[in-house]
């Protein structure tokens, strides 16, 4: 006879009854708890514009994370790449005393090797004043350097890195934009007519008064001639 359901939640309920694979998928899968089941998520509440600004102008732990862990590895990616086309470099003469054209100045890779430790040192420095937008840029720059190099391995992730930085810097921009109701950020938000503390833009009023009509002075008019020889 087959075995029942209960038979089988039984047999998965007991380490000992259990199988190989039973076991193997408990180990790789965490059983979901039945008691943070039942909990209630609260919603995620908006952040304030004092908030989004705050996120704006510095980024957070995680982003400059990824900027001083990049910073070092950039440097030394720079010096190993840098070394192996110099090693590589074809000979400035060919057999036939003609000149190389895929010969390459000495010279030439010493001033793309001070490039790159300036891009590093500038990652270093970014990620120290958590300045994200300025990040991303410098990352995707030296990633694009490293990518026309011909090494792509080592191009790809600084340039997915910067993209990411960027996009966060964008989006944060642009809920700083809907929260302040104002395209041109916060700052003209509140040179407008100021922004509400939830982020609303507070309604004009509609009641209009118009203006009360000036008193006119009578104008002086000449009197008609019988009016002047009567008097």
């Amino acid at each position: 006879m087959p075995r029942s359901r209960d038979s089988d939640s039984s047999a998965e309920g007991d380490p000992l009854r259990r199988s190989l694979w039973q076991r193997l998928r408990a180990a790789i899968v965490k059983p979901v708890d039945p008691a943070e089941v039942s909990k209630v998520t609260p919603t995620a509440q908006p952040r304030s514009v004092d908030e989004l600004e705050a996120a704006v102008k510095s980024a957070d732990d995680k982003e400059r994370l990824l900027g001083l862990v990049a910073a070092p590895f950039a440097a030394a990616i720079g010096f190993l790449v840098i070394t192996t086309l110099i090693d590589h470099d074809p000979s400035a003469f060919l057999a036939n005393g003609q000149a190389n054209k895929l010969h390459v100045s000495v010279s030439l890779y010493h001033d793309l090797i001070g490039v790159l430790l300036v891009m590093s040192v500038l990652m270093l420095v970014l990620a120290l004043r958590r300045k994200r937008l300025y990040l991303g840029m410098v990352m995707a720059l030296y990633g694009l350097a490293i990518f026309n190099l011909h090494y792509w391995g080592f191009g790809i992730p600084f340039i997915l890195g910067g993209a990411w930085l960027l996009t966060r810097a964008y989006r944060l921009q642009q809920q700083l934009r809907g929260a302040t109701g104002d395209g041109k950020g916060s700052g003209a938000g509140r040179r407008g007519g100021g922004v509400a503390r939830n982020g609303s833009r507070p309604r004009s009023n509609k009641r209009y008064t118009p203006p009360s009509p000036k008193p006119t002075r009578p104008s002086l008019q000449p009197k008609p001639d019988n009016e002047q020889k009567a008097g």
